[in-house]
């Protein structure tokens, strides 16, 4: 038995994916929508709503904008977790390795991502993405937060001093390696998403919080010298310098003179910041 949490942007939820689930879902469950209409809740407050009102060990989070085109989805991932008693959470997209640097769980190569679903783009394009698999489940670090399944575990809680709609997804991944327990990517089951996300000010913000957060965890599965740390930290300064957050981009910069003291970038850097302050 299921509990699916929307955290919805209209007050009821869309007939058409309501019924989708109806006939997809193939197992007992209860819809428990947070009407969200009026933006009045983040999505941590949300989803900590959604939470609390569910009746169900299993807990699916899902954005209000997919379509399930597997049948009998809820058997599957109720299986895997009675298969498998240490799986935590389950997804449909996510990575098998997470940088300390301030990043999103896609800021990897594509060796180390795993992924199954049908996304739409905002030049119109449609893609089914599927690679990854060597087998139908793979273990990851963190899953993308379009599609969650989760094992009910009393003492979490979405983290409501984040603010905004970023990051939930690293939220709950994080806590649930930092539990002990495993997170699985499935290919058992296809799922169709019609938007991406946005990468902005508040992603920006959030991201930072997020890493300081689960800063020792992260340490547990990032490798401090690797090219991908250098790479996510150069990305994201680029990406503070762009939206003004300053304060953060010390801090991280930083952290990147500790790890690549010698690297040009630092001095190219510096004077994109002085011909920005004074253009």
């Amino acid at each position: 038995m299921i509990s699916i949490i929307i955290c919805s942007r209209t007050s009821a939820i869309n007939p058409a994916l309501k019924k989708n689930i109806s006939e997809t879902i193939g197992c007992a469950f209860e819809m428990v929508l947070i009407d969200n209409s009026k933006n009045q809740y983040s999505i941590f407050e949300a989803y900590n709503l959604g939470i609390s009102q569910s009746k169900f060990d299993i807990l699916c989070f899902m954005h209000d904008d997919i379509l399930l085109h597997t049948t009998n989805w809820g058997k599957i991932v109720s299986n895997l977790f009675s298969e498998n008693e240490n799986v935590g959470l389950v997804g449909i997209a996510g990575a098998k390795t997470k940088t300390k640097m301030p990043s999103a769980w896609w800021d990897c190569t594509k060796e180390e991502k795993v992924v199954s679903i049908i996304q739409h783009f905002k030049d119109g394009k449609i893609e089914t993405l599927h690679f990854g698999f060597t087998k139908e489940s793979e273990e990851v670090v963190a899953i993308d937060g379009v599609f969650m399944v989760w094992k009910k575990n009393n003492q979490f809680q979405f983290d409501t001093s984040l603010k905004g709609f970023h990051n939930y997804d690293l939220n709950l991944s994080l806590a649930t390696v930092a539990s002990k327990q495993h997170i699985l990517v499935t290919n058992q089951l296809l799922v169709e998403h019609f938007s991406l996300g946005d990468v902005n000010k508040s992603w920006v913000v959030s991201t930072y919080q997020i890493h300081k957060k689960y800063n020792k965890v992260l340490n547990t599965i990032s490798t401090k010298k690797s090219s991908s740390e250098v790479r996510n930290a150069k990305q994201y300064l680029n990406l503070c310098l762009k939206y003004n957050c300053y304060s953060i981009l010390l801090r991280v910069w930083f952290q990147l003179v500790l790890i690549q003291p010698l690297d040009t970038f630092h001095w190219a850097f510096l004077k994109k910041i002085i011909k920005k302050q004074f253009r």
